[in-house]
C-alpha cells in the first residue's frame, strides 16, 4: 500500500494507540504517504459535545504532535495532517475559520456519518448514517450533504461513500448513488473502499453501491480508516480490498493530490 489518508488516534474518543505507534507501523509496511485525518473538532451550537470526534482543546496539540513526528521520521515517510469531517452547511464557514485559527489543517476526507445535523434532536430528524432505515427521504438527505459537500471543493475524497445504510427499494438506492457519483466525477473526487467497513463485515463496502458506482467510472481510492495501528495497511485487509475493487472493476488509484482547503 503506498498510501493511507485515513488514520485516526486517541484524541476521537474511540481509538487507541499513539501517534508514533500508527507512524511506526505505517513504515514497517512499506507506507510511503501517511495522512491523519482524525475526526475534526466542531464548535456546536447550545454547547452540543460530539461523542467521537476530538474537542476543540485538543486541535492544536494534534497538529502539534503530529508535526514534531514529521520532522522525527523525516526521509522515511512523508506524512500530512488533516481531518475527516462532516458537511454541516449551516455551520460550514465559522468551522472553516476555527480549524483555521486552530492550526490549518493540510486537507480534508468527507465522511458524513449523520443524514442531518448530529446536535439536533431526533424528535427533530437527527438520523446517523449507519443505522438502518427504508426512508428514501433520509437517504436523499445523506445523499445532498455529500454532494453539497463535494461541490464546496474543499475535500480530497468521500470516506465511506457507500456508509448510509439503505435497504428500502434498490431502484431508489441505485438512482441516488447515480447522483452521488455523477457528482464525485464531475468534481474529480475519488470514492473510498473502506478497509475498516470490509475487514469488520460491516454493512459497507455495499455491493449494490459499487455495482452501480463501476458503471460510472469514479476514481477509487483504498482508506484503512485505522483506529489501532495494527489497522494501518494490514497486509490481509488490504489485499481484501484489492479483491473487492477487481470485483467490480473499479478505477483504483494509489495516492492523491490533496486538495488544500484553504
Amino acid at each position: 500500500m503506498l498510501a493511507n489518508y485515513h488514520t485516526h488516534t486517541y484524541r476521537c474518543h474511540h481509538a487507541s494507540g499513539t501517534d508514533e505507534e500508527y507512524i511506526q507501523k505505517a513504515i514497517a509496511e512499506g507506507v510511503k504517504i501517511l495522512g491523519f485525518s482524525d475526526h475534526a473538532p466542531y464548535i456546536y451550537p447550545g454547547g452540543f459535545v460530539s461523542y467521537y470526534k476530538m474537542e476543540p482543546s485538543e486541535a492544536h496539540e494534534y497538529y502539534s504532535s503530529i508535526s514534531s513526528l514529521r520532522e522525527k521520521y523525516s526521509g522515511q515517510i512523508e506524512i500530512y495532517i488533516g481531518y475527516e469531517a462532516e458537511y454541516y452547511p449551516e455551520l460550514w464557514d465559522k468551522t472553516l475559520e476555527f480549524w483555521k485559527s486552530a492550526d490549518t489543517p493540510e486537507y480534508l476526507i468527507l465522511g458524513q456519518h449523520f443524514a442531518s445535523a448530529e446536535y439536533i434532536s431526533v424528535e427533530e430528524g437527527r438520523h446517523h448514517s449507519t443505522l438502518g432505515t427504508d426512508n428514501p427521504a433520509l437517504l436523499k438527505s445523506y445523499t445532498d450533504l455529500v454532494t453539497d459537500g463535494i461541490k464546496t471543493k474543499k475535500f480530497s475524497y468521500v470516506a465511506h461513500p457507500d456508509v448510509f445504510n439503505f435497504y428500502g427499494d434498490a431502484d431508489v438506492y441505485r438512482e441516488e448513488v447515480t447522483r452521488l457519483v455523477k457528482v464525485a466525477n464531475e468534481y474529480n473526487t475519488p470514492l473510498e473502499i473502506n478497509i475498516l467497513g470490509l475487514s469488520t463485515k460491516r454493512h459497507y463496502p455495499n455491493p449494490l453501491f459499487w455495482e452501480t458506482a463501476s458503471t460510472l467510472n469514479p476514481r477509487v481510492i483504498i482508506g484503512c480508516d485505522a483506529h489501532d495501528p495494527k489497522n494501518v495497511a494490514e497486509p490481509d485487509s488490504v489485499s481484501n480490498a484489492l479483491r473487492f475493487a477487481d470485483k467490480y472493476k473499479l478505477n483504483v488509484i494509489e495516492s492523491l493530490e490533496l486538495v488544500n482547503p484553504f
